[in-house]
């Protein structure tokens, strides 16, 4: 038999070449993510018999799938932009307080304008977000890759002071709201579809044509890989790491707008609150790797859903909230240990030496004598 044909004599295929096909699936970044996600979707049924269902009423697609896809919104673009921070071996702990800003700023505008419901209010005041983003993104991108403070500890700073610059803005009080284009951002529906989920979509498609269809992509697992080659080929590796802390930032203040929008307020306080910690986990579901380098956008979306799937299942489940976190916490140790490939070489060691000792003992051949008697 040819290895490299991987046929036998008679024209089958051999075992191994049959299974090179499924090996691949199971090596590719995003087999893991998926498969867990789609676990966790089917556990549901358990408890939910109809959770796969997808209904039209009023025009409006309503279920507990797009449910997911809709609360999940905000935490996905926030995973988006730490990919790429982390793609450059940095990470921007900051955003959850950028989501909190970007929501104050855009509330505050709204509900102090002579037209709140006005659609140039609203655009005016998505533009105040956006742009104080840049700004705090700026800054935390000059202090990494200028000043050379370390990325956690950048970020710290603006994580620590921009809670507390969202709730100055706030005056500590929950800002509400009333505007139809303004709700339209983050709890209206557009094409039959949430409107959140359509504009995380767009965000999402248009960073994976900017990283794969151009040179921008390999340039950050470059600086991320290696930043003192990627300095001596050329490549400026302060200017792009700057970049990826405004965009992480800009996907930030589009959470900000979304959650703020969703409930037609804003919370200084608890508005993104932590979200910095799921969209880091988010980013590690995926397979994108802390020491940075290469990077799986499919992969942090798929990780950011299967969070937003967990947190849906322990509801729904009616886990009791005070056990909520443990709970999660035990499941997402799992799945990164299932993630993990050194993890399953050694489950599968231990199988194969499990099995050979199991295995019986050949009986001992009989002697010429014994054959005799």
């Amino acid at each position: 038999m040819s290895e490299r044909s991987g046929r036998t004599t008679d024209g089958r295929t051999s075992t191994a070449a049959a299974a090179s096909p499924v090996t691949a699936v199971t090596r590719s970044r995003l087999f893991w993510p998926a498969a867990v996600l789609a676990v966790l979707l089917a556990a549901n049924l358990a408890f939910t018999h109809d959770f796969f269902a997808v209904r039209l009423q009023g025009g409006h697609l309503y279920g507990s799938l797009i449910d997911i896809l809709h609360f999940g919104a905000p935490l996905i673009l926030v995973s988006l932009g730490m990919t790429l921070v982390i793609a450059t071996g940095g990470i921007d702990l900051s955003v959850g307080s950028t989501v909190a800003i970007s929501g104050a700023l855009a509330c505050l505008h709204i509900s102090e304008s002579a037209d709140p419901g006005g659609l140039v209010t609203v655009l005016t005041a998505a533009g105040i977000a956006l742009g104080t983003a840049v700004l705090l993104g700026a800054v935390n991108g000059l202090l990494v890759a200028k000043v050379g403070v370390q990325p956690i500890i950048a970020t710290l700073i603006l994580m620590v002071a921009g809670r507390g610059v969202a709730q100055l803005i706030t005056d500590g009080q929950i800002i509400t709201v009333t505007s139809d284009p303004y709700k339209l951002i983050g709890g209206g529906y557009w094409l039959t579809m949430p409107f959140a989920i359509l504009l995380s979509a767009l965000v999402v498609l248009a960073t994976v044509l900017l990283t794969r269809s151009t040179a921008l992509g390999l340039l950050l697992e470059s600086v991320g890989g290696n930043p003192v080659a990627s300095r001596l080929v050329g490549i400026r590796a302060m200017r792009l790491v700057a970049l990826v802390y405004v965009f992480s930032a800009l996907c930030a203040a589009l959470a900000g707008l979304m959650v703020s929008s969703n409930v037609s307020a804003a919370d200084g306080n608890n508005a993104g609150l932590w979200i910095e910690l799921d969209a880091i986990l988010a980013v590690v579901l995926g397979g994108t790797s802390l020491n940075g380098g290469r990077f799986s956008i499919g992969g942090t979306v798929l990780g950011a859903l299967i969070i937003q799937t967990l947190s849906t299942t322990v509801y729904t489940i009616g886990i009791p909230p005070e056990t909520t976190l443990v709970f999660k916490a035990f499941v997402v140790i799992a799945v990164c240990l299932i993630q993990s490939p050194a993890f399953r070489a050694k489950l599968a060691a231990r199988g194969t030496r499990a099995r050979r000792t199991t295995r019986p003992h050949a009986a001992a051949p009989t002697t010429n004598r014994e054959v005799g008697a």
